[in-house]
């Protein structure tokens, strides 16, 4: 993050009223996004492909339940998509999305080259960068606008630093590597869509974490790793957006 950080802009739930939606809430970093911003205040959608077999998520909903509403999503599905558009606005009523988190995400592991599947390859440009571009899109207008000194909308887009061509040195998970690079662009061009708003786009690289896509040898427990990019979100400038950041808010290389 550049220097001059007094001049960072509130939480995106500092007003306590503003609502976020994190995808892929139903295990591993997602979860933690939902427990954490739980913890701050926030009211909370958390949206996975199967609520009723969430069963960590539906404890908090039980524990929260004027503040966490668990809905289906399969970011990949347009008719998912469409799905949670119609019943979104009955869960914000007058208010409007302070943090739009596109945690989900899908990693095909054990990739060789020259057994590379087409099919895999798809399904992680499906759900990697097609659909949180699609989403965002989509929720656009149920996104708050930067007003009366008020800051705009938070997209973070989980990225990860496999996605950066910079810093590839080795044939490794082509599928996920090339689904998040195209996730690195569309947050670029969101961010430059969602601009005269105020809404700032930014990709997110967690570090290497311990989740089931992580895996268990993994350097990061999920409550550090989420804690820290709730920091990094905190900090955000107007300026920061449209960035590549790690989990101690510098800039990463595209």
């Amino acid at each position: 993050m550049p220097e001059n950080a007094h001049t960072a802009i509130p939480s995106p739930t500092a007003s306590g009223t503003r609502h976020c939606l994190v995808t892929g809430a139903n295990r591993g970093l997602g979860l933690e996004f939902v427990r954490q911003l739980l913890a701050r205040g926030a009211r909370v959608v958390a949206a996975c492909r199967q609520p009723g077999r969430a069963t960590a998520l539906n404890l908090l909903a039980g524990e929260y339940p004027d503040r966490l509403h668990v809905l289906p999503l399969d970011v990949a599905s347009a008719r998912s998509r469409d799905e949670l558009l119609r019943e979104l606005p009955l869960v914000l009523g007058d208010e409007r999305l302070g943090l739009l988190v596109n945690n989900a995400g899908v990693l095909h592991g054990g990739e060789r080259f020259g057994q590379v599947a087409e099919g895999d390859l798809e399904t992680s440009l499906r759900t990697n960068a097609i659909g949180p571009f699609l989403l965002t899109q989509a929720l656009a207008p149920l996104l708050a606008d930067a007003e009366d000194g008020r800051p705009g909308a938070v997209v973070a887009n989980l990225s990860s630093e496999i996605g950066s061509l910079a810093q590839r040195q080795e044939f490794r998970t082509p599928s996920y590597a090339m689904g998040k690079a195209a996730q690195n662009m569309g947050t670029v061009l969101l961010a430059k869509a969602l601009a005269p708003r105020g809404i700032r786009v930014v990709a997110l690289h967690p570090g290497w974490v311990r989740t089931d896509m992580g895996g268990p040898r993994a350097t990061l427990a999920a409550d550090a790793a989420a804690a820290a990019l709730l920091g990094v979100l905190d900090g955000l400038r107007p300026q920061d957006s449209g960035v590549f950041l790690g989990p101690d808010a510098q800039p990463l290389p595209w």
